[in-house]
């Protein structure tokens, strides 16, 4: 049962007070700014091709009393993880397994640091948030039949949320990503297909087939709501800080899609008022330096980044040669005041040593490449020690044996 906002309602013989889903005003361009319904399944704007941004009516949820109550409600009523902030989310049944309200450590060396620890989401990474709410928005639409072009981490998350929602999974990705990402996918029983390219040629494959397969594309910002879930981990993070903004957020940075998501969640903490007055984070942008299309395109002061050939890293979720919301991401680091980051696999290798020997942390590639680019932004004097800063680990490292192991020359 759903409440209206604020309305005390009994559940389960425990009183609480059950927060509504706001409704859906619209749809609205990211580019363009066209507003578009949202009672039927959109893609991207058909003025501009733009990625869609998902707005509410959140006048009722205005004021920190609001944002109190809602956060005892989470606490006490059952609401499990990033499902605590269902108030900013559409008004849906959810799919879920667990997502969400993930760890945040503090470091053992650094008091400022805090790694956001996605790893334990299920499925293992953060793709777990952005394709719950995508998959659960394809059963509330009546879906069948879903599409995904995959670095790696997003093919195994789409294949469980679908498999728990009853949808057909039709999976494109590399056949060198982690075999743990493969193994994954096939025992949730997607369809999927392993291909002799990067994840430009598998976006290439699901544009040319879906139309006459029946797919709907779920391709990274070729449809809203994946942002949605994103979200979540700017809500997250701020709450965990006692509804304070860090002073920087690094972000491994391949579809760019978490970072999208978090700027819209401060700028929606804001309209609502839940979050304590200041400048919000600067926000940074981590490539490995074999795929760095948007550190050279924010280097160049670009508004779009160029195609980055002969893409390589080990970081398999960074390889990503040409992002669709570059410009999304190059204009967020502009309004954060925040800079663009890329480091050699080397680099980004001996990170990962350092924080699995000194932190108890096996970090994927890519965390490992935030707590890299950390290091050198302190050396740089971007970034001073006293600065409060979240660093993403974006998925669990044992997903990464097989290619962590190539990296570091681990034999069995």
């Amino acid at each position: 049962m759903l409440a209206q906002i604020g309305q005390e309602v009994e559940d389960n013989d425990h009183r609480c007070y059950r927060f509504a889903m706001p409704p859906i005003r619209n749809l609205e361009c990211s580019r363009c700014a066209e507003k578009i319904s949202a009672e039927m399944p959109q893609t991207v704007c058909p003025k501009c091709t733009g990625a869609l941004y998902v707005r509410y009516n959140l006048e009722g949820l205005r004021g920190a009393a609001n944002r109190d109550e809602i956060a005892r409600d989470a606490a006490t009523g059952g609401w499990a993880g990033m499902w605590r902030y269902r108030a900013v989310l559409p008004e849906v049944e959810p799919v879920t397994l667990g997502e969400g309200w993930t760890p945040f450590l503090k470091s053992r060396r650094y008091p400022n640091v805090f790694v956001k620890e996605e790893g334990a989401n299920p499925t293992g990474s953060f793709k777990a948030r952005g394709l719950a709410l995508a998959v659960t928005m394809a059963k509330h639409y009546g879906l069948k039949k879903l599409a995904v072009p995959s670095a790696g981490n997003a093919a195994g998350a789409l294949a469980a949320y679908a498999a728990a929602a009853e949808i057909e999974a039709h999976i494109f990705m590399p056949k060198d990503v982690p075999f743990a990402n493969y193994v994954e996918a096939t025992m949730y029983g997607a369809r999927v297909t392993l291909v002799n390219g990067l994840i430009s040629d598998c976006g290439r494959m699901v544009a040319e087939q879906k139309e006459k397969e029946g797919w709907f594309d779920v391709s990274t910002l070729k449809e809203p709501f994946r942002i949605e879930g994103k979200k979540t981990m700017g809500y997250e993070l701020v709450e965990q800080l006692g509804w304070e903004y860090p002073d920087a957020v690094f972000y491994p940075t391949g579809g760019g899609v978490g970072l999208i998501g978090m700027w819209k969640a401060f700028r929606e903490l804001e309209e609502l008022g839940w979050v304590s007055p200041g400048k919000k984070p600067k926000m940074i942008a981590v490539q490995s330096s074999g795929c760095a299309p948007v550190v050279r395109a924010f280097e160049e002061h670009q508004k779009v980044s160029r195609m980055w050939e002969n893409a390589a890293t080990f970081a398999a979720g960074l390889r990503v040669p040409k992002p669709y919301g570059d410009y999304l991401m190059l204009q967020i680091l502009q309004e954060s005041a925040g800079v663009a980051v890329a480091l050699p696999d080397e680099s980004i290798l001996a990170s990962l040593k350092d924080w699995a020997r000194n932190e108890g942390i096996f970090l994927s590639p890519e965390g490992a490449a935030s707590t890299a680019a950390y290091a050198h932004l302190l050396e740089t004097g971007f970034l001073q020690a006293h600065d409060r800063v979240v660093l993403f680990n974006t998925g669990a490292g044992l997903k990464y044996t097989d290619v962590t192991a190539a990296a570091a020359g681990i034999q069995n």
